[in-house]
């Protein structure tokens, strides 16, 4: 048996939130163990609550979408959630299940060691861009220790608001290259950073 597979296990039997009484499944996550990219959503909804697994609502379609634009699928990447049972209603996560299901997310992370962690949603995006604001960090990726993070809009957004869907379509497309600098040498990345003012010297010339 996979790592994953024992860790789900043990996911499956968590009882420690009282939403735990209500859910129908655990939606642990899913994918490649091997995953250079994990996503990381918020919570469960209904269709994932029926079926045990992330992201299969209209979301979840929505998601599908913005990876096959980046050639991209649900096989070459791991998709996981802060929490890991249905909130009622699909309210919010409360701070104390969010914590107590911390352990679990950490050790996803910790068996998968991805290149790059993409955040979707604000609650995820707390975690790892602490005291940031979502509306102002979107789209933008930081360098932390050898892997990156990139915070982006949860899919849902767009379904909520319209006027999102786009902005989430063209944050998702920065997303390769992204990758792509973080793969090259820091020396590249050095060069490539230096090129940019010099660049801006050569057009001073050109009127």
């Amino acid at each position: 048996m996979s790592a994953l597979n024992e860790l789900y296990d043990s996911i499956r039997c968590c009882e420690k939130c009282e939403i735990a009484r209500s859910r129908v499944k655990v939606v642990p996550g899913e994918g490649a163990e091997d995953a250079e990219i994990m996503f990381i959503g918020e919570a469960p909804g209904f269709y994932e609550d029926q079926q045990g697994r992330p992201f299969v609502g209209p979301a979840g379609k929505f998601l599908d979408e913005l990876l096959a634009s980046i050639n991209l699928n649900r096989q070459k990447v791991y998709i996981a959630n802060v929490i890991k049972c249905r909130p009622p209603a699909n309210r919010d996560p409360l701070p104390q299940e969010i914590l107590n299901c911390r352990h679990w997310l950490n050790r996803q992370i910790e068996i998968i060691n991805p290149k790059a962690i993409v955040t979707l949603g604000r609650y995820s995006m707390a975690m790892f861009f602490p005291q940031k604001s979502i509306s102002k960090i979107h789209g933008t990726a930081e360098k932390r220790n050898g892997k990156l993070y990139v915070a982006m809009y949860h899919p849902a957004a767009a379904l909520h608001q319209g006027n999102l869907k786009d902005v989430i379509k063209a944050d998702f497309l920065k997303l390769p290259g992204y990758i792509a600098d973080n793969a090259r040498p820091a020396e590249v990345q050095e060069e490539k950073k230096e090129s940019v003012p010099i660049a801006k010297q050569l057009n001073m010339f050109e009127d």
